[in-house]
């Protein structure tokens, strides 16, 4: 089942002389449950296309269908609404609340929805992450390693169609590293949660399921190695 779709998609920064080509026609197709990492260096256009596809920004041309509904065409608030409800977002700083406990930070996003915690849910989450012992501690109480975890934790709670994780590793150690990507396949197999991972590291981008390789805006490789 197709739940991520774009076609056309070009990205513009810029007026008159200093025009700046971030995405140049982006044809993509991924399916529930897929794991993808997206890899390329600095400036290829990674993380605009993570914006795109998570309504933070908008095409200059071109569709992106998220569960048949296309986002490109939505209006600021309806855009928040979207990120809310349908995109869990994780980044390589954390955002996390500081005067928040672990649990209400986790719980965030459907207090802000009014939306009712499934406890069951919650509680396979947390307990999966490896943080079900740190629910009552504040972030600041928390390693690096296990604050990347409560914003994986946030980003699932919702069950979001897609999981956007932009360089998640990028400000942690080696071995914090590898157990997040732990996380998050373990998200992508227990949970049959759809995850795009953007990284600049190629080892990080071969744990996923499907690798796609970004050069100057341009898709120049896609292939499955499962």
């Amino acid at each position: 089942m197709e739940i991520l779709k774009c076609a056309g998609v070009r990205k513009i920064y810029g007026s008159k002389d200093n025009l700046v080509t971030a995405l140049e026609g982006i044809d993509l197709s991924v399916e529930k449950g897929e794991f993808v990492a997206i890899v390329g260096a600095s400036g290829s256009g990674k993380s605009t296309l993570l914006h795109i596809l998570g309504s933070v920004d908008k095409p200059t041309e071109g569709k992106v269908f998220v569960e048949g509904e296309d986002i490109s065409k939505l209006k600021p608030t309806q855009s928040a609404i979207f990120r809310r409800r349908k995109v869990g977002l994780v980044y390589q700083f954390y955002n996390l609340i500081p005067t928040l406990t672990v649990r209400k930070n986790i719980l965030m996003p459907l207090l802000l929805d009014k939306r009712k915690v499934n406890e069951e849910y919650f509680e396979q989450v947390v307990k999966q992450l490896g943080i079900a012992d740190k629910l009552d501690a504040l972030p600041n109480h928390l390693s690096g390693g296990q604050q990347q975890r409560v914003a994986i934790a946030r980003a699932l709670i919702y069950r979001p169609a897609i999981l956007l994780a932009d360089e998640p590793t990028g400000n942690l150690d080696q071995k914090n590293s590898k157990e997040i990507i732990e996380m998050l396949k373990l998200s992508n197999r227990n949970l049959n949660q759809t995850i795009l991972l953007i990284t600049h590291d190629e080892k990080i981008a071969l744990e996923a399921d499907r690798v796609i390789t970004i050069e100057d805006g341009h898709i120049v490789s896609d292939r499955k190695r499962r």
